[in-house]
């Protein structure tokens, strides 16, 4: 199985110059582990499984535990509503917006990028340059004036200013910085030494930089793209064997107690026919049965996704500091650890 995977992923690699690493593990036992590319193409420093990528809102995960760990320690519920745990004004938004809801994607708010309209992320900066968003209050003037979407609670709507919203709770009840809080109550429990939340323009050691590519062979960079620093919708820099270990301590109740861990790994929407969200995660079901728990992002310059599957032991990460690839080789290693019953 081990070389089907690993052969599968470099006829991907050779067609579609995945540029990455791919990181398979089964238990204690790491079954894939190879890397492809460039992390700094003008240097050509060699992308490695050490290197540290953006994973965009495949960090909406860490955000959702955050938010987990203040019900735990009784700060906030996840019944409270938006007014009752953030200071700000929102003139249009309805009162009864709940934590639940922005969770889940079902609290109804305008998001600032509306993937339902939007399909060019860097269109935001063309009026709100990227280089003055530093801080999750500088999200605020994109939708905090804005009507609603539609009504609280009524359907799902994937949303990128809720996740915003959120890590403004987490800053207020915590009285952290939300960057500073993940790193210290979630990173730090989980073992994550070299994740962490990196602004363009400080990057640290081993960082992956993104890139854009053009369809005449050019490329650029997308350090113009996105905002300077991640935040609590997106953003953060992890290797693949610290996604590993995120996954690990979660489901061993190491940063949140087992009934909040199952809380957060609920259904609590659907999706799609076989598609539900939890929080701050999506979750795939076959019948009744939970197949996997998987999270993923993209950005200009980035793309991620990493599975858990209950039925087994088996954690898939695939990081990528280009637009696109990680899906292909995500659905390549799918394919062979379905021939085990994963």
């Amino acid at each position: 199985m081990k070389r089907n995977i690993i052969n599968k992923i470099h006829n991907l690699q050779s067609n579609n110059q995945f540029s990455g690493t791919a990181f398979v593990k089964n238990g204690d036992q790491v079954l894939v582990d190879v890397s492809y590319g460039y992390a700094n193409r003008s240097e050509q420093i060699k992308n490695q499984t050490e290197t540290r990528y953006g994973i965009a809102s495949g960090c909406k995960l860490f955000t959702s535990i955050a938010i987990c760990q203040l019900v735990e320690e009784g700060k906030i519920s996840f019944d409270s509503t938006l007014r009752d745990c953030l200071d700000v004004n929102f003139p249009h938004f309805a009162e009864t917006i709940t934590i639940h809801q922005l969770l889940t994607h079902t609290s109804g708010i305008p998001d600032y990028f509306d993937e339902e309209v939007m399909d060019d992320f860097e269109e935001l900066w063309i009026k709100n340059p990227m280089y003055h968003i530093r801080c999750l209050k500088d999200f605020l003037p994109l939708f905090q004036n804005e009507n609603m979407k539609s009504a609280a609670g009524e359907r799902f709507h994937y949303n990128n200013a809720g996740y915003i919203l959120l890590g403004l709770v987490v800053e207020q009840a915590s009285g952290l910085v939300f960057t500073d809080y993940v790193e210290k109550r979630i990173f730090k429990r989980a073992g994550m030494l070299d994740s962490g939340y990196f602004a363009f323009d400080s990057l640290p050691e081993r960082v992956a930089i993104g890139y854009i590519d053009n369809a005449d062979g050019t490329w650029k960079t997308n350090i113009y793209s996105l905002p300077v620093k991640g935040g609590s919708d997106g953003g953060a820099f992890v290797t693949v064997t610290d996604m590993v270990k995120l996954w690990e301590a979660l489901m061993n109740n190491q940063l949140i107690n087992e009934a909040l861990t199952n809380q957060l790994l609920t259904s609590h929407t659907q999706v799609k026919e076989d598609s539900f969200y939890g929080y701050g995660l999506w979750i795939k079901k076959n019948g009744n049965l939970i197949s996997k728990y998987h999270i993923m992002g993209y950005d200009p310059g980035v793309s991620f996704h990493s599975a858990y599957y209950p039925d087994s032991s088996f954690k898939v990460i695939v990081c990528s500091n280009k637009s696109e690839g990680a899906f292909d080789i995500m659905n390549a290693i799918e394919d062979e650890l379905s021939k085990v019953k994963i």
